[in-house]
């Protein structure tokens, strides 16, 4: 199937709108803009891609849920009550004994560099639960974390399989780094391996560097192409984004005007486009709306921001 930029996707209507799996963890962002460790405090803010993607995703205004690990400490209460707070269902949160996963961000306005402490995220195991919730959902989304580790990846393989006979959209967020990898095994090809099985990916400049060394985004997206994707949006910072289904490209730029933290504009934009789709916006459209959203978020601290719905979105960016 190809995905016309300018049609809208058609959707199996289900009872959730989006399901993402993967990392629900602490993002400890400085008070001070700062590339050294010489920030007096850090502060815990709700992380993690996927449930940054699933919090802003239902403020603007489509039913989603995350299914991900935490640890049974206070850490993994906080995250939990966070998505108690916004609305969304915590029953496809599984908690483990090991402890909430943590990334350590200096407050940035360009793109942060994480520091990784990993425990409970990528030990999602496959239950009768998740299938269930999996096959009553429109889009699936997926990260990297869950797959850099053998039970994660064996988790989300059965889902794919299952996505698959069910006609459901699958995404992926291919945001490898080699730091939170397990050391024996090339990860790399693990990543290309899922990207195979996916409709939609959007990576950064960056995530494509890690994937495929240094070129430009328009030949980074034509090895994306060539593995088989459907549609490919990459996100180029301030310089916008570059969208291609193989036969056509679109080139988007920013609405952003105020840059205050980067942190989660990836998943910002991953959300307004979500929403901008199950809502029957073009794809197209649904690009632009998606870099509206990251436009707003930019303006604030933290991932998830108290975002207004897709349709203020629309009227603030004039999309």
């Amino acid at each position: 199937m190809l995905f016309r930029l300018n049609d809208k996707i058609k959707l199996k209507t289900k009872n959730n709108d989006l399901l993402a799996v993967g990392e629900l963890l602490i993002d400890m962002i400085s008070s001070d803009y700062t590339e050294d460790m010489d920030s007096n405090s850090y502060k815990p803010f709700f992380g993690g891609s996927p449930s940054n993607i699933v919090m802003n995703a239902k403020k603007l205004g489509i039913q989603s849920l995350v299914a991900a690990v935490v640890g049974k400490d206070r850490f993994g209460e906080f995250l939990i009550q966070q998505l108690h707070n916004q609305d969304i269902e915590t029953s496809y949160v599984q908690q483990v004994n090991y402890p909430t996963s943590m990334v350590v961000i200096n407050k940035s306005k360009s793109t942060p560099v994480p520091i990784f402490y990993r425990g409970a995220d990528y030990h999602i195991t496959y239950t009768s639960k998740l299938e269930e919730v999996l096959v009553n959902s429109s889009i699936v989304h997926f990260s990297c974390w869950p797959i850099s580790m053998d039970h994660g990846q064996k988790t989300i393989k059965k889902m794919l399989k299952i996505a698959k006979e069910n006609d459901i959209l699958i995404c992926f967020d291919p945001n490898y780094h080699p730091m939170y990898w397990q050391k024996d095994e090339d990860g790399v090809e693990v990543v290309k391996s899922f990207i195979r099985q996916v409709d939609i990916i959007k990576p950064s400049e960056d995530d494509a560097e890690r994937l495929f060394g240094k070129d430009t985004p328009e030949n980074q997206i034509d090895k994306f192409l060539k593995l088989g994707v459907k549609l490919v949006i990459m996100t180029l910072g301030k310089d916008g984004a570059i969208v291609s289904n193989g036969k056509e490209t679109l080139r988007c730029h920013t609405f952003a005007e105020e840059v205050v933290d980067t942190t989660g504009a990836g998943d910002a934009f991953w959300s307004g486009f979500y929403a901008a789709i199950v809502k029957g916006y073009t794809i197209a459209d649904a690009i632009r709306l998606g870099m509206g959203v990251s436009a707003f978020k930019l303006k604030y601290t933290g991932a998830v921001v108290d975002l207004p719905k897709i349709e203020e979105i629309k009227e603030i960016y004039k999309v």
